[in-house]
């Protein structure tokens, strides 16, 4: 006999919004870690030798992994309580963090940003399931998700400030070791003002699904890897190509096997929550972009420091915390159209005045200000979009699509751009000298993110047809 599930008590207001800073601070931890080692690659090269492939390997492998599991951990959330998935996140997490600060050699650093990526993937989904439950009127859970998409863009635009920071006064390994006293303080604070957890037995949660999913997107990976690099190793490129269709076409027959599925195609039926997953995923891929393309180019041919890198790409940052809490504010009376569609206007903006503009410092700031702020605006509405469209019943399994859109947009921008990069510079390397042929190249890639920004724009007015203000499952 299934065992009934007893919904969550709720929380006093000030616990509410105090919980929901809890929630953050891991979320934040989990944004920084995405792009907090784009300061550090020059430094690992020296420090740790690692090849130009082993850097964009250390890099991918947390987004890999992260969005490779998230499917998974959502459901198993739903079973076993959001609360503990949260706690299980934190401890993984830490533990992770430990072993790369004082890995010896770059397979140990891959492996554990593989770890790291297993911890984010546990509690990630889970602060989005926590927040649906928590924040039970509209018009708070908008504000509450303007605010973890505001943290979510914040962390991942001023990740690269903190690892220039940390670099600046102290080894590689610190960008690492500083997540153990985060993880710490969130677990003692989770302890004592965090709601009981609520597991709900009756819920089913499949291994092989996440397994098929994470063979899936590997492969998929080392395909875009492969073709950026223009392909000469066709036998590993055929096995890569094999493997992710084989693991996709299990992944679909598992799923219409399961009386519970890990995904159930019909949630992709609202066209409200179909926006949010590609806007996303888009918003990530152009803010992850320009920010590991702009760090990489400014101490390369520049020479400018890692501090001196990311507090140039924290003017992004600073633009997306207030647009990303502003669009949850608004929501209800602006619409998500002109929100999302506007944001990646403004993005495409951003990117096309770096692209287009004078290659003098202040265009790249007003560029990535622009940029910025067009992140923040379109991170925080379209997490209200898929996380408001889908049912209470269906929270976890939404916080896990909303959080693979995520990374997913990270993981392709970091195995696209950062690759093309490398391609356009020994293309103009035949012509000019290293410095203006890695600008060429940088300017050439940014270009793309510009593009990828107003086709975003575009496909978001033809989708949503209309304006909705509030979403379809907003009173459930």
């Amino acid at each position: 006999m299934a065992l009934q599930h007893t919904p969550p008590p709720t929380l006093r207001h000030s616990q509410r919004w105090l919980f929901l800073a809890i929630l953050s601070l891991g979320l934040f931890m989990v944004g920084v870690d995405n792009s907090i080692l784009y300061t550090a690659l020059p430094t690992l090269e020296a420090q740790l030798n690692t090849t130009e492939l082993q850097g964009l390997w250390t890099i991918n492998a947390y987004p890999l992994v992260v969005s490779a599991l998230l499917l998974g951990t959502g459901t198993l959330g739903d079973k076993i309580g959001h609360r503990r998935m949260f706690d299980i996140g934190l401890l993984i997490f830490g533990t992770a963090s430990a072993i790369a600060a004082f890995s010896p050699n770059p397979a140990t650093l891959i492996t554990a940003r593989g770890l790291l990526g297993i911890g984010a993937a546990t509690l990630m989904p889970a602060t989005l399931a926590l927040l649906r439950h928590t924040f039970t009127d509209v018009r708070e859970r908008n504000i509450a998700i303007g605010i973890w998409g505001s943290v979510a863009t914040l962390g991942a635009a001023i990740g690269p400030l903190i690892g220039g920071l940390l670099l600046e006064h102290f080894w590689w390994g610190s960008v690492f070791l500083i997540n153990v006293p985060v993880v710490i303080f969130t677990l003692i604070a989770t302890f004592a003002l965090g709601p009981a957890n609520q597991p709900n037995q009756s819920k089913q949660w499949d291994f092989l699904s996440s397994f098929y999913a994470m063979i899936a997107m590997a492969g998929l990976v080392i395909i875009i890897k492969e073709f950026a690099h223009a392909p000469t190793d066709y036998l590993v490129l055929g096995c890569a190509l094999i493997a992710a269709l084989i693991a996709g076409v299990l992944f679909q027959r598992r799923q219409a096997t399961l009386a519970q599925p890990t995904l159930s195609w019909d949630i992709f039926n609202n066209r409200l929550l179909v926006v949010g997953v590609t806007g996303a995923g888009f918003g990530m891929f152009v803010l992850a972009g320009t920010e590991l393309l702009t760090t990489q180019r400014m101490q390369i041919t520049q020479h400018f420091s890692p501090l001196e890198a990311g507090l140039l790409v924290a003017s992004g940052a600073l633009a997306a915390f207030p647009t990303s809490v502003l669009g949850g504010a608004i929501l209800h009376r602006v619409g998500f159209t002109p929100l999302i569609a506007g944001g990646f206007f403004v993005m495409s903006t951003g990117t096309g005045l770096i692209a287009f503009g004078p290659a003098t410092l202040s265009t790249i700031i007003a560029g990535l200000v622009l940029t910025g702020a067009g992140a923040g605006l379109v991170m925080s509405v379209t997490s209200t979009a898929i996380i408001g469209s889908a049912p209470a019943s269906r929270s976890g399994m939404a916080s896990s699509v909303e959080a693979v859109s995520y990374e997913f947009g990270t993981l392709l921008s970091v195995a696209i751009l950062g690759s093309l990069s490398p391609w356009f510079y020994n293309r103009y390397l035949n012509t000019q000298p290293s410095a203006p042929a890695y600008d060429a190249a940088y300017f050439s890639t940014i270009t793309i993110a510009a593009l990828a920004a107003l086709s975003a724009a575009v496909l978001t007015v033809i989708i949503i047809k209309g304006n909705p203000k509030e979403t379809e499952y907003a009173h459930e």
